[in-house]
């Protein structure tokens, strides 16, 4: 099996949009079954080879095949098959940027996987091509760089100062923070907040904060585990704000579907790979 990745600090690329960039090429012997396990960033993925198959029902039901995978943010597991051959690039784009990118709110993603032509028009398969012939990482990172400043100087649209406010507030807290105080915060009701908030984002400040808080935890187990070592979960819970180690367990459960021992072993490798997210910063 040959495998390459190629990260791509977000400082280089378009931070002001993008939380972690990654460029990957793999050989499999036979297409994997992969779990893309929620997260607070909306995922965007432009493949070079085989398209990707991806849905949010195990059994494959909704199943839809694309080169240019548009992901808004979910709360259960997306489950996606790996083609045998595969190169492109993934993003995790800030939610709060995907107004300026896509002239629409991140809530109009919300639990749903979408053909990106569908969303962004044929000016992105275009550039899909273009990136598949040129012949280096960095030739392609810099014309992606590119097209989303292209595309924010187009539609240079913002969120409301109260909802950025709020997201930084959630982001530095690491989703632990108490929702009367960040409604205080932002100097909103808190049903205001809400409204507005799942308005832009999809999620209301608590799902997003319970969001948060869950990936921290899962960044701390995947940082073990690319480590050599065996995540302690008791420690890993109390570290990132969860009552205790059942707490945690049941965060993964609805977020992964599983346990998170169970989600090591069946994804070992992705867990092992995928390092992008390792120091992203969360905040807009």
């Amino acid at each position: 099996m040959a495998e390459q990745w190629r990260f791509v600090e977000p400082r280089n690329l378009v931070p002001e949009a993008v939380v972690s960039a990654v460029g990957y090429r793999s050989e499999l012997p036979e297409p994997v079954a992969h779990l893309g396990l929620p997260s607070p960033a909306v995922t965007f993925v432009l493949t070079f080879d085989e398209p990707v198959v991806s849905g949010f029902c195990e059994r494959g039901t909704d199943a839809r095949s694309a080169s240019i995978v548009l992901g808004g943010l979910h709360t259960r597991p997306a489950h996606l098959l790996q083609p045998r051959v595969q190169t492109g690039i993934q993003l995790a784009v800030r939610p709060l940027a995907v107004r300026a990118l896509l002239g629409a709110p991140a809530a109009e993603l919300r639990e749903q996987a979408f053909d990106a032509r569908e969303v962004l028009g044929p000016r992105i398969e275009l550039l899909r091509e273009r990136l598949a012939e040129l012949p280096t990482w960095s030739q392609r990172f810099t014309a992606l760089a590119e097209h989303l400043r292209s595309r924010t100087a187009e539609q240079p649209a913002s969120p409301r100062p109260e909802v950025a406010e709020a997201w930084r507030w959630i982001a530095w807290h690491r989703g632990n923070g108490s929702m009367s105080e960040l409604a205080r915060h932002v100097h909103l009701g808190e049903r205001q907040l809400n409204a507005l908030f799942k308005a832009e984002v999809g999620l209301a400040p608590k799902a997003l904060s319970r969001l948060m808080r869950f990936e921290h935890a899962r960044r701390r187990i995947a940082l073990a585990v690319r480590g050599g070592a065996r995540p302690d979960l008791s420690s890993v819970a109390h570290a990132c704000g969860y009552f205790d180690h059942s707490h945690l367990v049941r965060d993964f459960r609805q977020y992964a579907g599983t346990t998170p021992t169970t989600w090591i072993e069946r994804e070992l490798r992705n867990v092992q790979a995928a390092g992008a997210w390792a120091n992203a910063d969360l905040a807009v």
